[in-house]
């Protein structure tokens, strides 16, 4: 899995595709939405600024320093790369951030994916950046044991540290694959719980050039797709609330240190 760079690369693209949730304990219940995102190098920030979209500017689409990594909105490449340098972890190549845009100036990002490679375009480490609806936020750095390569079959685990769902409370762990083919972009995660799956979720895009064109299709067929994030949240939670899916409440703030993937033998990369 490598994301080779050079001056002819774009420093954003559109991903337009679908969000899939399945809860399967305990209850069934499961949605499909469309979505669209941006994916932007986080080296090439200054140069990303079109007539739709900028770094920390207002426009139609824009991304703010502050929704991400320390949220205090300082540089976040900088931040990053300690980050990885403090897990040894060998990405010493582009950064991509993968988030919805916040749209007139709003948005609510359940959960943004870094994807760190080294030098020679391979992928080395998965940043989930995680927020909640009660304003908290917190990290998961994910590589393999080794810091080797991570590739399309490779599985990340880390352990749970995080109240995310009212409805699950803090345990267990999750498990993130990730397939990036051409101009597909996907992520898999699993939410288990001892050796049972209770949630699974997809998020599935195509890559599309950033172009005015194609950005005026994407808002036009999906106006509201920054505010339908959060109201889409609440009203699954209500559909789960009249199925009597336990409530747990909110824990305290998490920190914002990333938590990085523990070396234990329930939490390991496994290779199919």
């Amino acid at each position: 899995m490598t994301a080779d760079v050079d001056a002819r690369t774009p420093t954003v693209w559109l991903l337009r595709g679908h969000v899939m949730h399945e809860r399967l304990h305990p209850v069934g219940h499961a949605f499909v939405y469309p979505m669209f995102q941006v994916a932007c190098d986080l080296g090439r920030t200054e140069t990303s600024r079109t007539a739709w979209f900028a770094w920390d500017r207002w426009r139609a689409l824009s991304l703010r320093s502050s929704d991400y990594g320390p949220h205090d909105g300082s540089a976040l490449l900088p931040w990053i790369r300690a980050r990885l340098a403090e897990a040894d972890i060998p990405a010493d190549g582009t950064i991509w951030l993968q988030t919805v845009p916040r749209m007139a100036g709003y948005a609510f990002n359940p959960v943004s994916f870094w994807y760190c490679h080294d030098r020679e375009g391979q992928l080395r480490a998965l940043y989930a950046d995680v927020r909640n609806t009660f304003g908290q936020h917190h990290g998961y750095l994910l590589g393999t044991d080794d810091h080797g390569p991570i590739r399309g079959e490779t599985r990340l685990v880390c352990r749970k540290a995080f109240h995310v769902s009212p409805f699950c409370d803090v345990e267990g762990q999750y498990e993130f694959r990730i397939r990036r083919e051409g101009t597909s972009w996907s992520v898999a995660i699993d939410y288990r719980v001892g050796d049972a799956i209770r949630l699974r979720t997809a998020i599935a895009m195509q890559a599309e050039p950033f172009t005015g064109k194609r950005v005026m299709r994407a808002v036009i067929a999906q106006p509201f797709n920054a505010i339908n994030v959060v109201l889409r949240i609440h009203w699954q939670a209500l559909r789960l609330w009249c199925k009597g899916v336990p409530f747990f409440g909110k824990t305290p703030p998490a920190l914002s240190t990333p938590s990085p993937n523990p070396s234990a033998p329930s939490d390991r990369e496994i290779r199919s």
